[in-house]
């Protein structure tokens, strides 16, 4: 039981992982905290489910629609939004993407009601056996699926020119436009990475669990936890925060209850930020 607890929890804290990533890149460069991050979570659920009930669209190949149209929409809402509305001060920042969460959490309520709404996959029942565990596919799916898009990210960021001109823009913003890079345009684009993240993951969650207009704020208090723990702007840290805290939700839970197995993440949070607040990889993007 413990062995099959530690391989759904490594499972879930690879999706974690993505959903983490969007929040803590864009913490990395913007140096904000994205109040919003939860209800465009909700948003990628709902674009996955529709496409899926109106076109019979696969979560899974949905991620070729969702991704970049999470991209799209991220860039646009920053650069011709927040961006401008914010007038360069990050607490304006915040209280705008605060605004949007409000206003995106009831238009959701208004048109889709409060009802959670699930897929029922052909193979959504299927499992691999292991012998001594059954594991799902869209779980596996989703957990591969993570673990690519985490190592594009990471090439993204380490090995191509654009990786560069955001780690610039994150360490000195003044230093980069300085050297020719247009630093508000590299603002929109990290915006637009970090909603793509949450395009992807809420693909890979609709399978495995079910969405609402609420179901954002669930994924986003892990996602600070996950975020804290790694380091505020790695990805690395993210990655392997994510896996340590799917394992802790579900070994909590298998020791304390479901209802209970959250209590773990609460832990490693107060302890995380006693010990070491910086995090595991207290290093910016």
């Amino acid at each position: 039981m413990l062995t099959a607890a530690v391989l759904n929890g490594l499972m879930y804290g690879a999706i974690y992982a993505l959903v983490a990533l969007g929040l803590t890149l864009i913490y990395g460069v913007l140096h904000i905290i994205n109040f919003a991050h939860g209800a465009m979570l909700m948003l990628a659920l709902y674009s996955a489910f529709f496409l899926f009930k109106l076109f019979n669209i696969d979560p899974y190949a949905a991620i070729l629609i969702v991704t970049p149209a999470s991209f799209i929409l991220g860039y646009v809402m920053y650069r011709w939004g927040i961006g401008k509305l914010s007038k360069g001060r990050d607490q304006n920042i915040l209280l705008i993407t605060l605004g949007l969460s409000i206003i995106l959490e009831n238009a959701a309520l208004f048109f889709f009601t409060g009802d959670q709404q699930t897929v029922n996959l052909s193979y959504g029942y299927d499992a691999l056996d292991l012998g001594f565990v059954f594991l799902s596919y869209p779980k596996i799916i989703s957990f591969f699926a993570s673990l690519l898009i985490c190592a594009l990210l990471w090439a993204l960021m380490s090995l191509t020119d654009l990786g560069k001109a955001i780690r610039a823009v994150a360490k000195e913003r003044q230093g980069a436009r300085l050297v020719g890079i247009d630093v508000e345009h590299i603002f929109a684009v990290t915006f637009g990475i970090g909603i793509a993240c949450l395009g992807a993951a809420g693909c890979m969650l609709l399978p495995i669990f079910y969405v609402d207009p609420y179901t954002g704020n669930i994924f986003v208090v892990i996602a600070f936890t996950i975020v804290v723990l790694g380091g505020m702007g790695s990805i690395i840290g993210a990655l392997l925060g994510g896996f340590v805290i799917g394992i802790t939700e579900s070994v909590g839970g298998l020791f304390l209850g479901e209802s209970l197995g959250q209590i773990g993440i609460s832990l490693i949070f107060i302890i995380i930020l006693i010990f070491k607040p910086t995090g595991l990889f207290g290093s910016k993007v």
